[in-house]
């Protein structure tokens, strides 16, 4: 997107190319009219504040009786419904404070750029410079760029003089382009900006696009295979002891490989030698195992015909005993016999009393 930049008299002096996604996106309303009204609340301070019934200094007594006046029911001086009596739901101190996404906001400034470049609002000089504060030259430059009503002055960075010349301005404004904001914008009509400010606020507020890694090109398996191979082995990497590599410790652990490589001729006789050496001591280490299990064999059998022989004069004197006569006892049915009364025996009569006519004997 182009921009003509006119110079103090008024007069086009070249195009400006400008950076599409800050000054050429369609605006965004609901965005837009968000970010206002935030802005807005912000800038309220929130004392407000009414007195209610129970604050208002004056008498709580009941003016007149419930009933009998015929007029309507009345309480103490205080109501809200007489003059001097508290505020009914008034306002009070509270924070109206809201808060805004970042890429809200910066899509806010955007979109008012845009609306003001679309509009025919926006208008691009090349410089604001003043040797003196006057107000006079302020108003010429104004006239001459076609700006007629409110305007907000946006320079690149804080210029007092150019804030002197025009704080006797009604419906102007003076900021720098760090301090560009949507309520400033949209309560001025005319848009002046430098040179100068353009550049900050493309840096501020333009969309960059991410940049993109370089890619390296793709190698076939082949192409590896042979630069793996053409590669020299200079030294075999050193492997961690078992000890060392540790779940808490960053090296890696390589298990080393099972089989050894072959050694020199001369070390092979003092290899068998050794190995000869091994054997022996495992023969004879066996040889010691057996005779240790034998002798440990020998001593149970010998404790356990001790056992034996114990426990047979035990079972002896048992069976002795068990052939001893007893004393034989009386059989219990012979004894349940006698002790039966005879079936001839006279059974024993019980005893009643007789009734008389005198009562009962």
């Amino acid at each position: 997107m182009k921009l003509a930049v006119l110079n103090s008299d008024g007069k086009e002096l070249r195009k400006l190319d400008v950076d599409d996604s800050v000054f050429g996106i369609e605006p965004n309303g609901p965005v837009l009219h968000q970010a206002f009204v935030t802005q807005r609340n912000n800038q309220r301070r929130g004392t407000a504040r009414t007195k209610t019934r129970g604050e208002v200094v004056g008498s709580t007594r009941k003016i007149r009786r419930q009933k009998g006046t015929g007029a309507a029911r009345a309480g103490s001086e205080n109501s809200p419904t007489r003059v001097g009596g508290g505020t009914a739901f008034g306002p009070r101190p509270r924070d109206y404070s809201q808060a805004l996404p970042k890429k809200m906001r910066r899509l806010a400034i955007r979109s008012a750029l845009s609306g003001k470049a679309a509009d025919g609002q926006l208008v691009v000089i090349d410089q604001l410079a003043f040797d003196a504060p006057k107000t006079k030259e302020i108003m010429r430059i104004l006239r001459n760029v076609g700006i007629d009503r409110s305007a907000l002055i946006v320079t690149g960075e804080p210029d007092r003089m150019v804030l002197v010349s025009t704080r006797n301005l009604e419906k102007t404004k003076v900021l720098p382009a760090r301090y560009l904001n949507v309520a400033d914008m949209m309560n001025h009509k005319g848009l002046l900006m430098t040179e100068e400010a353009i550049r900050v606020a493309e840096s501020l507020w333009a969309i960059k696009a991410p940049a993109r890694p370089k890619l390296e090109p793709r190698r076939s398996l082949g192409a590896k295979t042979k630069e793996a191979a053409a590669t020299p082995v200079t030294e075999a990497p050193v492997q961690a002891t078992e000890e060392e590599a540790k779940p808490g410790r960053r090296t890696r652990f390589v298990p080393k490989p099972e089989v050894e490589a072959e050694a020199p001729a001369a070390e092979k006789p003092a290899r068998k030698a050794r190995a000869a050496k091994a054997e022996a001591s495992t023969a004879e280490a066996s040889a010691k195992a057996a005779r240790k299990a034998r002798a440990a064999k020998a001593e149970a059998s010998t404790a356990e015909a001790e056992a034996k022989a114990a426990r047979k004069p035990r079972a002896a004197k048992t069976e002795a005993s068990a052939t001893e006569e007893k004393p034989k006892r009386a059989p219990r049915a012979a004894k349940k016999a006698d002790d039966k009364p005879a079936a001839d025996a006279p059974k024993p009569r019980r005893r009643t009393a007789k009734k008389t006519e005198e009562g009962e004997g």
